[in-house]
């Protein structure tokens, strides 16, 4: 009988049996191009994520008019920082 396993959405796998593993970890390591990194590098990898902020700004909610964000937008990635350029900017000339 095969061995399977359920994800989480609903699919069902079906694991290979111990012949069949071999089979493939056999296959892999006459693989001149497969490297299996060790337990200890595995260890050290990690999952890539956001970059950290700079620690020094707030999130908020802020409705703008549609033209104005589409205008930053289309101007390319940034964008929110141009905002917030602009606005200390403003905040400066007003001191």
């Amino acid at each position: 009988m095969k061995q399977t396993v359920k994800t989480r959405s609903g699919l069902v796998l079906v694991l290979p049996t111990p012949t069949e593993d071999a089979a493939i970890a056999a296959g892999i390591a006459q693989d001149p191009d497969t490297y299996e990194p060790s337990a200890l590098e595995l260890g050290m990898m990690r999952r890539p994520g956001r970059p950290l902020g700079s620690g020094t700004k707030k999130q908020i909610t802020l409705r703008l008019d549609a033209d104005l964000v589409e205008k930053f937008k289309a101007s390319g990635s940034g964008w929110q920082t141009r905002i917030n350029d602009v606005l200390k900017s403003w905040m400066q000339t007003q001191a």
